[in-house]
Formats: C-alpha cells, sequence, structure tokens
C-alpha cells in the first residue's frame, strides 16, 4: 500500500481529498495497489472534518515520514510550496503539482533534483486543468517533432471574450460577469493580462522541445485593451478574438513564443471554444494537427488530474517516470520580433496614408464614422508597432492567427 500526503486543502485539494477517497478502489487498480492518505497539511483548523486526525501545521511530519511515498502539493504560489518540494524530493519523496507557476518559475531546477534522488515530479494538471495535455505531448506523440502549439490557456479571459462575442457585452461588463460568477478573482490580473496563459505555454514549450523556456523571454499581451469594436470587425471578417499562447520553433532551431489576443477563423478549431473551456491545439510533423478539449480548471478537473499523476507517481516509484526537460545555459528564445504576422488594425488616419505606411493593404468595412480598418501583409511586431506610429490615431492592432 502507498502512503500518500496533500499539501494545501483548499479547492483543488478538497478534490484531491474526495476522489482519493471515492474512487478508491479504481485508483488502487490502476496503480496495482492502494493508496492511502495519510496526512493533509494546512494551517488552518478543520473540527468539523470526517477525518481531522488526517490534518497537520507541520511539514515536517510529512517529510520525516519514510512511509509517505507521493505528495500532492496544491498550495499554490511560490513560497513556501518551492521550499517544502524541494525538501520532499530530496527526501526521496514524489510530488505531484497543479501550481504552473511553481513549474515554471523553477520546473528545471525541482527536475534536476528529482532526477538525483530517483522520484518523480509530475505536474500534469499545471497547464490545462482536467485536460490531458503533459502525457500525450511526452508519449503519445513522442514520434513527432512538434512544430507548433497554439492554445486557448485561460478560461477565464474566454468567459470573457466569449460574453462580448455573443452577448454584446462590454469588456467591463464581462468581467463583473465572470468575477460574480467565481470564474475570476477580485484582482484579476494575471488573469486578464495574460500571466497565467504565459506560464502555461513557457511550460508546455519547455516540454515539447526538450529545452528549459523561460516565460519571462515570452511576449506577453492580455485582452484589457479588446472592445467591443474590435470584437465585431473581427465578425465581420468572419473571424473571433481568443487570447492564444503560441510557441512554434524556428527553422534556426529558436523558440518563438507569445501570449496575446488573435483573430482566429471561424474555420479553425480554436475558434469554436467558448465560455470557461479551454483547447489546446498541437501540430506535429507526422500527426498534423490534433485538439485537446475541455474544463481547464475547476476542483475536480484540476484534481482528476493531481491524482492521475499520483497514480502514475505510485506506478513509476521503482523507476522514474521521464517528464521533463533540461535546463540550459543556451539562447533559445527567438524573440518578440522572431516571427511575422498579418494585423488587423484600426486607425482613424486615411485609407490612402495607411497604404502608404503600410504598403500592400487589405481594407476591411468600416464599422464607424471616420475609421480606416484594414489587414497587413506580415510584420514583425517591432514594424507593425512601428508603421503604426507613422498612423495619426491609432486605434487597435491585433495579430491574425494562421
Amino acid at each position: 500500500m502507498a502512503k500518500a500526503a496533500i499539501m494545501g486543502y483548499g479547492t483543488v485539494g478538497s478534490g484531491v481529498y474526495e476522489i482519493l477517497k471515492k474512487n478508491a478502489a479504481k485508483i488502487g487498480a490502476a496503480a496495482d495497489e492502494d493508496i492511502e492518505l495519510k496526512y493533509i497539511l494546512d494551517i488552518r483548523e478543520f473540527d468539523n472534518h470526517p477525518e481531522k486526525y488526517l490534518f497537520t501545521k507541520d511539514v515536517n511530519d510529512i517529510i520525516k515520514d519514510d512511509e509517505v511515498s507521493v505528495v500532492a502539493e496544491v498550495m499554490g504560489g511560490l513560497h513556501p510550496a518551492y521550499e517544502f518540494t524541494k525538501e520532499l524530493l530530496s527526501a526521496g519523496k514524489s510530488v505531484v503539482t497543479s501550481n504552473k507557476e511553481l513549474v515554471a518559475t523553477y520546473g528545471s531546477e525541482l527536475l534536476e533534483i528529482a532526477e538525483k534522488h530517483n522520484v518523480n515530479y509530475m505536474f500534469e494538471a499545471s497547464v490545462g486543468g482536467g485536460i490531458p495535455i503533459i502525457r500525450p505531448l511526452n508519449r503519445c506523440l513522442a514520434a513527432n517533432n512538434i512544430i507548433r502549439i497554439a492554445g486557448i490557456l485561460n478560461g477565464t479571459t474566454n468567459y470573457i471574450l466569449y460574453q462580448m462575442i455573443t452577448n454584446d457585452k462590454s469588456f467591463d461588463e464581462a468581467l463583473k460577469d465572470a468575477q460574480a460568477n467565481g470564474y475570476a478573482e477580485r484582482n484579476p490580473a494575471a488573469d486578464i493580462e495574460g500571466h497565467d496563459a504565459c506560464r502555461k505555454i513557457a511550460i508546455l514549450s519547455s516540454l515539447a522541445w526538450g529545452k528549459e523556456v523561460d516565460y519571462t523571454n515570452i511576449g506577453t499581451e492580455g485582452i484589457v485593451n479588446i472592445t467591443l469594436e474590435d470584437v465585431r470587425y473581427a465578425a465581420s471578417v468572419g473571424s473571433v478574438i481568443k487570447l492564444i499562447g503560441y510557441a512554434e520553433q524556428l527553422e534556426n532551431g529558436k523558440i518563438y513564443a507569445h501570449v496575446a489576443p488573435m483573430l482566429i477563423k471561424r474555420d479553425c478549431l480554436l475558434s469554436d471554444i467558448d465560455d470557461v473551456y479551454n483547447g489546446i491545439m498541437v501540430t506535429g510533423d507526422s500527426v498534423g494537427d490534433v485538439m485537446f478539449y475541455g474544463a481547464g480548471a475547476g476542483k475536480l478537473p484540476t484534481a482528476s488530474a493531481v491524482v492521475a499523476d499520483m497514480i502514475d507517481s505510485v506506478i513509476h516509484k521503482a523507476r522514474r517516470s521521464l517528464i521533463g526537460w533540461a535546463k540550459t545555459d543556451e539562447d533559445i528564445c527567438a524573440g518578440v520580433d522572431g516571427k511575422k504576422f498579418r494585423y488587423f488594425m484600426r486607425t482613424s488616419d486615411t485609407a490612402e496614408n495607411a497604404g502608404k505606411v503600410f504598403g500592400d493593404i487589405e481594407l476591411v468595412k468600416s464599422l464607424a464614422e471616420g475609421e480606416t480598418a484594414f489587414i497587413t501583409g506580415e510584420l514583425t511586431a517591432s514594424e507593425a508597432a512601428d508603421k503604426a506610429k507613422e498612423l495619426s490615431g491609432m486605434i487597435s492592432s491585433i495579430r491574425i492567427f494562421a
């Protein structure tokens, strides 16, 4: 029988507990041995919990207990999750996590410690919540050279854009609706400014191409400047706007990555990912486009991925599961100008001036008096920004997904 612990008894932690209890027989069969919960670490009191004897406030109870072989870290944040995880791995215990911030920031180091001590550090739940993506990338698609990853990686922003697209709500109205429904935090900056999606695409990029991609080197834009007018223009050209985490390996071997709103044509698989759902499209050189779709967050979807990693860790207790990437001093990021895109732009300048500045453009029927809308040729981010400065009254600039 394998002994386990949970660190953090919030939304996800309580979900892990619930699944371990209600699906104990199924989990035991999948792991080829029962998994028994021995500790739950949390600083709060849970006097009314049916198994209150499981709770401890001292992480050393878990670290020093040789019976415990796998720990679910679902505390969130960097500290003390980082310090606790290091100590647990060094003590010969496998750790599984849903903590994307921790994986994106310290993943390389923690993977090295896990390898040194022949244990597992696993993070399926850190990217897609309940959507299986880490294992498919690492195993099912292992015969492919991954060309590109593009995904809707944040349910909060997708919900906001969905409300703007389908219910004609302004950004502020849609955000308040998301907060009222529990989809957005009181301080939604990590979501609406793109930081959450940035960490996730960094993890996926590192895994896909085997070398650490530092999320601080990824150009990141949120959706705070997207207006109803942008949404309506997108619809007029058969598109929708989605916040996309994008990564591609270029011919020179470097990784181009960004997080930004993009116009998605209606015939693209990503255009139909609505509401709070996430969708990740992976392009392999042999398999082509593969889509992973589902609930990207939530108590039980995320907890199910955490428990799946616990099962995998128990199965691979003798020989660690090879999931991860190498830390490198090589600068593998292509930078913000590593790839060119077409752009949809709106300006109060004339179509004539837009054509002079940008050259061959495709005009889009204006939806507002005194406004020019157009689509550019392929440009780097810097080229697009520099040319836009030459126009008077620039309103918006959005990349086009192709």
